[in-house]
């Protein structure tokens, strides 16, 4: 006789998230991560602790959730299992700060990237653009690779760690403009040599592209073609759109004529490097999805009006203004395609010439390309000048910038971490276009935090 578990789970034919068994999970996770400090750990002795036998009740109807639920995941069963184990060990060490290696190196989304296959993921973490601790976190997701998809990774953009995915529900660090599931932000004992998998929500990128491009549209008297107000009117083709972009993006990463450490994640560079970095990849996706257009590809238009859109009237204005390198390289996009003819402010709107503005946003690629391809030549802080001095022919630097006076004006006396300090929080100001602009669509971008499609208008 099968027990009440195991009846529920096997007459269970529904969504993940409306199992019973989800909500008691994701209750427990909540209960746990409003008792976690900043490191994931939990202060038993700190006032107003929880007993260590009430956190141990939490963790083991977390894992009770996990097990009621794996037999409908079978291709998670090894990362459920692992998962259990780590969860356990957590709580025999007293709640100290956690360590699922174990159960990270065991969760493998990408090995078979089935369209819509569901997962249920917990783990302590930080969420990017989120919450900065790593507390506990349970997401249910599920994959988005259609056939067209595959294809295109298959034959012309290979990326095997690349994860489209879409929420179904998730705990409160990502109820936030988090939009990234990746490995790097996972609690463990030791960094592993690799990672295997990268995930990234399109659904949360097109509902917010949604919201705020179109506010932006109306903000400005931008007229955009019929198929690009299409596109702003539809979730799935906006969600299609992204996960083209995305994955071409995150491939871009390791390809072409770099630097050495392109990714910059194990070195500590100037902010424009990373908004230099940010923007040649967003661009590179730009250039693959115009020749994707002319070949028939369907969403490879819709890439090109989102990177346009979304680059320029939300990146600039999204977020604080400490060293905002996606901010900046917004503020590049813009700047170079007006100052080249591409778009013009006049009678209190914004006019784009959509056929100049592909030819000039393809001469900015190259620019970048440029600089990088003459980089491997050059001392890691001269690099940095010149690419400074890429960004400020387009973008006024801060009246007070050190390093707008140039090399003279800096002391290599030091070592290249405090000329990186001699960087102001915010060393490429708005323009008035956009200090005008991040008034207008404040509330806008606001309300777009923790947006899913269930959200989009």
């Amino acid at each position: 006789m099968l027990s009440a578990n195991t009846e529920m789970t096997e007459l269970f034919a529904g969504n993940i998230v409306d199992h019973p068994a989800w909500s008691d999970l994701k209750a427990a996770v909540e209960r746990v991560r409003a008792w976690q400090v900043a490191d994931g750990s939990v202060d038993l002795e700190a006032h107003g602790a929880p007993s260590e036998s009430a956190l141990r009740d939490a963790v083991e109807e977390i894992v009770a959730g996990v097990q009621r639920l794996s037999p409908l995941l079978p291709h998670d069963a090894a990362y459920h299992a692992a998962l259990v184990g780590d969860l356990r060990r957590w709580a025999d060490d007293g709640f100290g700060v956690p360590d699922f290696l174990d159960s990270l190196m065991a969760f493998q989304p990408a090995v078979d990237r089935t369209d819509k296959r569901q997962h249920l993921v917990v783990f302590a973490m930080y969420t990017q653009n989120g919450n900065p601790h790593r507390n506990l976190e349970a997401v249910v997701l599920r994959m988005v690779w259609p056939d067209w998809l595959a294809e295109l990774e298959s034959t012309r953009f290979d990326n095997p760690l690349f994860c489209g995915i879409t929420f179904e529900d998730f705990t409160a660090g990502y109820d936030t403009h988090s939009a990234v599931f990746f490995p790097e932000t996972i609690a463990v004992r030791e960094t592993p040599e690799r990672f295997t998998w990268g995930g990234i929500f399109c659904d949360r990128e097109a509902a917010r592209f949604r919201q705020v491009a179109t506010a932006a549209v109306e903000t400005l008297r931008l007229d955009v073609p019929d198929d690009g107000r299409a596109l702003l009117e539809d979730q799935q083709r906006c969600e299609e759109a992204f996960v083209l972009w995305d994955m071409v993006h995150d491939r871009a990463h390791s390809r072409g004529d770099l630097p050495f450490d392109p990714f910059m994640i194990k070195q500590r560079q100037p902010f424009w490097m990373y908004a230099l970095e940010e923007l040649r990849c967003d661009l590179t996706a730009f250039r693959a999805a115009v020749e994707l257009e002319g070949e028939g590809t369907g969403p490879a238009r819709d890439v090109q009006y989102a990177v346009l859109l979304d680059r320029m009237f939300r990146f600039p204005v999204t977020g604080a203004r400490q060293r905002n390198y996606d901010g900046l390289g917004g503020q590049l996009l813009f700047a170079y395609l007006h100052q080249h003819d591409a778009l013009r402010w006049t009678d209190n709107s914004l006019r784009i010439d959509w056929a100049l503005a592909t030819e000039v946003t393809g001469r900015l690629l190259d620019e970048i390309e440029t600089l990088y391809r003459d980089g491997i030549d050059r001392p890691k802080v001269v690099h940095w000048l010149r690419g400074y001095e890429l960004v400020a022919r387009y973008v006024t630097p801060h009246p007070a910038s050190r390093w707008a006076k140039g090399a003279e004006a800096l002391d290599f006396h030091q070592p290249p971490r405090a000329l990186v300090d001699d960087v102001l929080p915010d060393e490429f100001p708005l323009s008035m276009f956009f200090e005008a602009l991040a008034k207008k669509l404040h509330e806008v971008i606001a309300e777009t935090r923790g947006i899913t499609r269930a959200g989009a208008a």
